[in-house]
């Protein structure tokens, strides 16, 4: 490009989409005069739904803003906890975030998650169905315009992922209410009404049960339950913090 030159400054929360180059101080940038500032942003490899505020000379503008020569631009990051207008707060997972997607239920947070790769087209448009914040780390499919809303995710272990989605999000949790394998509602089941998935040993030593009103599955207190009460007592610990 040989346009209008702007200076672009990024935050460091976002240094980690853009070459080394540009994570000090402000650099310049040349534009072809016509393009969107959004466009711009995206252009150096920024998601939007990572930008929070867009400032040019000190003023907010938006992203359809087109940046004219001259202009410093600062970029700054989404302010936490992030709102989400116009819906209720729900989620969907692409195919690599199935830990993610089974703590989320756990919490009770409604999460649907694809377990096979349906395509970036596919999910983008379940987004907008399903009115979903599409949690991500391909950053690809978080610039599809018919996205509802997104989110990158930025670590690749569960733990942290949970602890970022949610101080992002800050979603209502109600543990111990939805089924981990299909994002069902529970309700409370009698031995007899699980009898045919349980095995002798369960069957004798177990007496209180939940059942997914959508798929059937049992649940029970088994021997993973203090690992995962763990993590359950850490979100909520942390969720009673922020409030």
């Amino acid at each position: 490009m040989n346009g209008p030159e702007i200076h672009v400054e990024v935050a460091p929360a976002l240094h980690l989409f853009v070459p080394a180059a540009r994570r000090t101080g402000t650099t310049p940038l040349a534009t072809d005069g016509v393009s969107t500032l959004g466009h711009v942003i995206e252009s150096l490899g920024i998601p939007l739904t990572e930008v929070g505020a867009l400032l040019v000379d000190g003023r907010e503008v938006p992203p359809a803003h087109v940046p004219q020569a001259g202009e410093t631009v600062r970029v700054r990051p989404v302010a936490r906890p992030q709102q989400v207008p116009g819906a209720p707060l729900r989620f969907l997972l692409d195919v690599h975030l199935g830990t993610l997607a089974r703590r989320l239920r756990l919490l009770g947070v409604d999460t649907a998650y694809e377990s096979t790769d349906i395509g970036d087209p596919a999910l983008a448009a379940r987004s907008a169905a399903e009115k979903r914040v599409m949690l991500s780390r391909d950053r690809g499919l978080l610039r599809r315009r018919e996205l509802w809303a997104g989110a990158f995710v930025y670590s690749t272990r569960p733990d942290d992922q949970l602890h970022d989605v949610l101080g992002r999000f800050a979603p209502d949790l109600d543990p111990w209410t939805r089924c981990t394998a299909c994002n069902g509602l529970l309700r409370q089941a009698t031995k007899e009404e699980v009898a045919d998935q349980l095995k002798h040993g369960t069957h004798r030593t177990y007496d209180v049960f939940a059942q997914c009103r959508a798929c059937g599955r049992a649940y029970w207190k088994g021997a993973h339950h203090d690992q995962l009460e763990a993590i359950v007592e850490r979100a909520l610990a942390e969720h009673a913090d922020r409030g």
